[in-house]
């Protein structure tokens, strides 16, 4: 990501090294100003993303934004540059989506994978698919074993891996104690092996859920894990549970199981069509607010989600064999 100041030494350096590569497209995935604000300043021949938060005189190719509220249903075709292989870049028929009670967005919610997807048809590009295809290492898969041995849990079935933080914000986190009211039933009612994941910076919610559970659980924080040791284990397991987290979307690549417990943020964002997957969240008048903190302090979208709801998904989701979703594969 660029530097936030455009007037910092970093960002100058930045953008005299885009302009020495004399980019043809820039394609911007963020909707942000500031992405398309470097590649205006790039130089690139063609700037190319969605007309929205007010960077349209940034861009040369400016796609209509399907999901934006209030919108006629139909778009009139725009004169945009030639799409790729010289066809015109398309016009998108939009249809207005209901918002959820309480939705104070100025877009309606729709998964980001055909957001994007609308933006690769929009400039001539073949429409990609949401099957996600994810590999593993040997030195990660065999690290991880030994990690596993040291524990005395390598061998236990089923293995239940939690993941409890989330990058957003402290809005979208399930609290400790709840996680560890459902790691225990899962200990003692299914007998699980129980392990706790954590990024950098969520160590503290990982050791509260050991702490708190009345059965043993394993931390894997003294060193942490890497990503690609991260993906083994998600790989091995046989449910993760977590917040709405990258750990849910390793979880469809490799086919496994995930219970993923919303809060703030609406489903519909970051929907994975995948049947191995159950949602638990609850509906309250001020939200999904997409906050990063509770802007009311009283956190309900999260600790109104019982224990016993996300125990009975994950029992459901044990009982069946994982629906593959394809990658589940060792690179060699």
């Amino acid at each position: 990501l660029p530097p936030r100041s455009p007037f910092s030494r970093e960002y100058r350096k930045l953008i005299r090294d885009l302009r020495t590569r004399h980019f043809d497209w820039a394609i911007l995935l963020p909707n942000s100003f500031r992405s398309a604000l470097v590649a205006w300043q790039s130089r690139a021949k063609r700037r190319i993303g969605y007309n929205r938060d007010g960077r349209g005189l940034l861009l040369t190719d400016r796609i209509a934004v399907t999901n934006r509220r209030n919108r006629p249903t139909d778009q009139s075709p725009a004169a945009y540059p030639p799409g790729l292989g010289g066809g015109p870049v398309r016009s998108v028929k939009v249809t207005n989506i209901p918002l959820p009670p309480g939705y104070k967005g100025r877009y309606s919610p729709m998964p980001l994978v055909e957001y994007f997807g609308d933006l690769a048809e929009a400039i001539g590009c073949d429409r990609p698919n949401d099957r996600l295809e994810l590999f593993t290492t040997p030195d990660c898969d065999a690290s991880l074993q030994e990690k596993l041995t040291a524990t005395g849990i390598a061998d236990r079935r089923p293995l239940v891996v939690l993941s409890p933080g989330a990058k957003y914000g402290a809005a979208k986190c399930w609290p400790a104690d709840r996680f560890a009211s459902v790691a225990d039933q899962l200990v003692e009612l299914q007998n699980a092996a129980v392990v706790i994941t954590c990024g950098p910076g969520e160590e503290p919610i990982a050791r509260a859920i050991r702490d708190t559970m009345k059965n043993e659980a394993v931390v894997l924080d003294d060193p942490g894990l890497t990503l690609g040791e991260l993906k083994s284990l998600i790989k091995r397991c046989d449910l993760l549970i977590g917040n709405d987290a990258g750990p849910r979307h390793l979880a469809k690549a490799f086919g496994v199981p995930v219970v993923t417990i919303f809060g703030p943020t609406h489903p519909d964002w970051t929907s994975t069509n995948y049947e191995a997957e159950r949602i638990i969240r609850v509906d309250i008048k001020c939200g999904p607010c997409q906050q990063r903190q509770c802007p009311l302090g009283h956190l309900r979208c999260m600790t109104e989600v019982e224990p016993s709801r996300v125990y009975r998904a994950a029992l459901e989701l044990l009982s069946q064999q994982p629906v593959l979703a394809g990658g589940s594969q060792t690179k060699t």
